[in-house]
């Protein structure tokens, strides 16, 4: 159903402006059975959400993409149309996306079940940025990883700008988070596995000393930290191996998400 809208104050399109707290709650984004909303931003990442059987609730469409989404969505999800004025104002992007996309949250997967169906997982401990978290999540998919586990304090994957930094693939990587009562140590305890936990300590081995003594057993698990703190005592201690990557010039250490796209092709299943 493609509505043209003409304000961008128009009430209808109020939930494109929503933030994360407004989309889905915190309870909403450990339900299980699937609850709230998520913003899909631009053509790749709302074709993708569309392509996986996301359940759209409206789209914010330019008058020349419009009539191709409208034909993929049921007749009551309305399309809206609007100038190019009308959507940078509504996104508050900066620029006139050709479509975003309101869409609800699909149900949340049981991170033991995901952890023991898969045979490498990314397994992340108080990731708080989006956009870092986006950047590991794009990287862990196009790099041949099965899954993503996030402690309860990491950022959400379908948040606007982890789920646009990720260009979609936060919609392809099965994803779950532990509850606030669960740790990345107590899920390591649980299940055996190559544990590999990535850290700039100088005494870590370096990435490039590995090379056929993990990659013949069941299940690799990389574990990643946050950017100030790093990875806690518990995780580091239920670790397999501690990884580094071998810095020079005086610099301490990468951006998570840069070594973690190092890490994820160095254990990945075309590692060399």
């Amino acid at each position: 159903m493609i509505v043209h809208v003409e304000r961008a104050d128009d009430t209808r399109l109020d939930a494109f402006r929503w933030r994360e707290r407004q989309l889905a709650s915190r309870a909403d984004r450990l339900e299980t059975v699937g609850s709230g909303l998520f913003v899909a931003e631009g053509d790749l990442v709302v074709e993708r959400a569309l392509a996986l059987g996301n359940q759209p609730v409206a789209l914010l469409c330019a008058e020349r993409v419009a009539p191709g989404f409208a034909m993929r969505v049921v007749d009551d999800v309305p399309v809206y149309v609007g100038d190019d004025d009308l959507r940078r104002d509504v996104t508050g992007l900066g620029v006139p996306l050709g479509v975003t996309g309101l869409f609800r949250r699909p149900p949340m997967r049981d991170p033991d079940s995901l952890f023991a169906a898969s045979r490498r997982v990314v397994l992340m401990e108080s990731v708080d940025n989006p956009t870092n978290l986006g950047a590991v999540v794009r990287s862990a998919a196009a790099l041949g990883w099965d899954a993503l586990v996030l402690d309860a304090t990491s950022a959400d994957p379908l948040a606007r700008r982890a789920l646009r930094v990720s260009m979609g693939t936060a919609l392809v990587l099965p994803y779950a988070r532990l509850t606030p009562g669960d740790s990345i140590a107590s899920l390591l305890g649980r299940h055996a596995c190559s544990a590999l936990a990535l850290t700039p300590d100088p005494s870590a081995r370096a990435i490039g000393s590995f090379r056929d003594d993990i990659f013949g057993h069941e299940r690799i698990a990389l574990v990643l930290g946050s950017e100030r703190e790093g990875l806690s005592p518990s995780a580091l201690a239920a670790a397999t191996e501690h990884v580094r990557v071998p810095m020079h010039a005086g610099v301490d250490s990468l951006n998570v998400g840069a070594a973690a796209a190092i890490a994820l092709h160095a254990f990945g299943p075309d590692a060399p």
